[in-house]
């Protein structure tokens, strides 16, 4: 009985995101696109943190009748697509005309990826685009492109969902740690002075998360370009 209580405490941990999510999607209503962000950028330290607990608390064994990996995949869908999707159906980011499509792309390709039991390679890469519309969202009010140019990005990542691409991982794929890590310092330092300031952000965050950004994708290229040259 005295293991069940951290046990039942990380999934508690875990289900918070999903307050975490109506928050989010509260200021999201009230078009506050800054307490929007500090409320799903809970959510995300939530969701890095939630995984190393429960293995620590022997979750699994534990309480095996509730699955953490579902409870975790339900509130990531909700923190990581469903909140982003319904902000870039309200936000002039988009065209008009194409906002709710835009939206419902999200959301219907983001549910192939959660169900996609291939989505993750042994060593810790995502296959095809892995549904971070949050990450894509905080882009984009960011750099506030033209909307066809938003729309464009829109489009493009709806379609990398279902291209094996690899995306690294920040935390888990063990080539290039020490300088990933780093690099998500750098990402988040430049997302908090994104979140601290008017939208678009200033130079310097633009530049920061583009950079941050590169590195990500280089990565993650290089991953793929080894996987098809091992074919």
């Amino acid at each position: 009985m005295i293991a069940r209580i951290p046990a039942s405490l990380v999934h508690i941990l875990t289900a918070s995101g999903a307050a975490l999510a109506l928050m989010a999607l509260l200021a999201a209503a009230d078009g506050n696109w800054q307490q929007m962000f500090i409320w799903l950028g809970l959510a995300l330290i939530v969701d890095g943190i939630d995984g190393p607990l429960a293995r620590a608390a022997q979750v699994d064994q534990i309480l095996p009748r509730f699955s953490g990996v579902r409870l975790d995949l339900i509130v990531d869908y909700l923190t990581y697509v469903a909140v982003p999707a319904f902000a870039l159906s309200r936000a002039e980011l988009l065209p008009e005309a194409f906002r709710l499509p835009a939206a419902i792309a999200i959301l219907l390709s983001s549910l192939f990826h959660v169900a996609d039991r291939e989505s993750k390679t042994e060593d810790g890469y995502f296959v095809g685009f892995p549904a971070i519309w949050n990450v894509v969202c905080l882009y984009l009010f960011a750099f506030m492109p033209p909307p066809a140019v938003a729309l464009g990005v829109v489009v493009l990542l709806v379609a990398a969902t279902f291209v094996p691409v690899h995306y690294v991982h920040p935390l888990r794929v063990a080539r290039l740690r020490p300088v990933t890590v780093i690099v998500t310092a750098l990402w988040t330092m430049g997302a908090i002075g994104a979140v601290l300031n008017p939208f678009p952000s200033p130079l310097w965050v633009e530049l920061l998360l583009a950079s941050t950004a590169l590195y990500f994708i280089f990565i993650g290229a290089t991953r793929s370009h080894r996987a098809g040259t091992s074919k």
